[in-house]
Parts: structure tokens; C-alpha cells; sequence
């Protein structure tokens, strides 16, 4: 099974985190991620940097950035993570757009990822449509789950769309709006996390977005199996570095 799908069977709310591979430093990948572990994380996203990701809010993109200029690349990264597993059990997801697994070669990607251990991707400009029609099966055959998104705009049809051709988890954005734009949830939302609850679908979802705090996690895994943080753990890194970690999660969990 699925180390996601194993995860996702345990009785509690899942906390997932978010950071951009080579940020702060180019070969502090392994170190965050072995230390978001050791501090009772669920769930890890590794950011795969892109020179345009048009999601993500102006903490991310300087992360983004900053790792580009590092010399983060998608063959850097695999190789950082080439021995992940000999430290590392709960699950790993690659985030990132698609472009550059698609210069990388889906298939080859997809391989890379099964060979280092890598449980799902998540790709936000790929559309359900194009990435049911004609890579699936790969994804699949490579034993990936691909994690999709929806909104509070994505209609019911959607909803259960996704929901069909779903294998893990579904990634609950908050909000319209970009990563890390927002403090604290509204009645919208709250209307929106009870809404998405009260269609029982059929896999659970993380909500993403918004979450910064113990509050915030609260209110978002009221209704949801779990929490993302990105941008507040990003947030982070750039005033301590790979310190202080464990002061980090244990803020979200106390």
C-alpha cells in the first residue's frame, strides 16, 4: 500500500508541510526533511522550484527563487534524494508544475520517483482532464498518487470528478486567492470546509492554504482529515535556518 494511504488510516489529523527544495541553502533538502520527521510531521512537499509558479504567493516565489539560484535542478534534487529512505518512512510528495517534468520526460520522472521512494505528485497546472487522459496510467503503473485540487469555485460535477479518479487524498484549497495570502479563516470558508464535508466523498481531504498557526490547523482539520502549512514554515526557515524545527511543528501541534 501507498505509505499515503497508509497515513491517511491513522486516527488523527494529519499536519503536511510544505518547503522549496534548496531553500535556505542548496543541501538543506535532506536535513528539513529528515528533521520535520523527528518532530512528529505527517506528510512532506517537497517544492520542485520553478522559474514561474503562477499559485504560489511572494514567499514561495522567493524561496522559488532563491533556490533556482542555488542551483536547484530536477536531476540535483533526485540525487538528494537518492538514500531518502534509508532515514525517512512517512510520505514524501513532490510538488511542482508540469513543465519541467514534462522537459524531464513523464515517464522517466515518474520512474525516478518510484526508484527513490516518492508516494505522490502534486502539479497544479495540470488539468484533471489531460492528466486522466494521458498520463494516469503512468502515474499509476509507477505507483504515484497524484493529488488534485479544487476551490471553493470548482463546481459539484467537478468535485466528483476528481473525486472518482482520486487514489489518496484531495488537496482543499482554502481560498482563491495565492499561497500564504491569507490569516485566519472566514465565514466563506468555513461555509465552504462544511459544504465540501457534507458530500461524503470518497477520499479524504487536506486543506491547503491559509494555515500558519495552531488556530488556523484547528479550523481547517475541523471538518478535514488534515492541514498544509508552506508559506508560514517557509517563513521560518529564512529568519532561523534548518534550526529551530522542532519549535516550529510543535507551535501547529501543541
Amino acid at each position: 500500500m501507498n505509505r499515503i494511504n497508509q497515513k491517511l488510516k491513522e486516527k488523527k489529523k494529519l499536519l503536511s508541510i510544505y518547503f522549496s527544495a534548496g531553500y535556505p541553502s542548496l543541501n538543506d533538502t535532506v536535513s528539513i526533511i529528515e528533521n520535520l520527521e523527528k518532530n512528529g510531521v505527517d506528510i512532506i512537499e517537497i517544492g520542485l522550484p520553478f522559474s514561474d509558479p503562477l499559485a504560489d504567493g511572494p514567499t514561495i516565489q522567493a524561496s522559488s527563487t532563491e533556490a533556482l539560484k542555488n542551483g536547484m535542478t530536477t536531476d540535483v534534487l533526485f540525487n538528494q534524494l537518492k538514500d531518502i529512505r534509508k532515514t525517512v518512512s512517512i510520505p514524501l510528495i513532490i510538488m511542482g508544475y508540469f513543465n519541467p517534468m514534462l522537459q524531464y520526460g513523464v515517464e522517466d520522472f515518474c520512474k525516478r520517483c518510484q526508484d527513490i521512494g516518492v508516494d505522490g505528485l502534486i502539479i497544479p497546472d495540470l488539468p484533471v482532464d489531460v492528466y486522466n487522459d494521458q498520463y494516469k496510467a503512468i502515474f499509476e503503473k509507477h505507483g504515484l498518487i497524484n493529488v488534485l485540487l479544487i476551490t471553493p469555485q470548482t463546481s459539484v460535477e467537478r468535485i466528483n470528478f476528481i473525486d472518482s479518479i482520486s487514489t489518496g487524498f484531495i488537496y482543499m484549497v482554502s481560498s482563491a486567492s495565492v499561497t500564504g495570502s491569507n490569516s485566519g479563516f472566514g465565514e466563506e470558508q468555513t461555509e465552504y470546509f462544511k459544504r465540501i464535508a457534507d458530500m461524503k466523498l470518497k477520499n479524504p481531504q487536506i486543506v491547503g492554504f491559509g494555515i500558519s498557526d495552531n488556530e488556523t490547523f484547528s479550523q481547517a482539520t475541523a471538518r478535514a482529515k488534515g492541514a498544509i502549512i508552506g508559506s508560514a514554515f517557509i517563513k521560518h526557515l529564512t529568519k532561523n535556518g534548518v534550526n529551530k524545527i522542532d519549535a516550529f511543528v510543535n507551535s501547529i501541534l501543541k
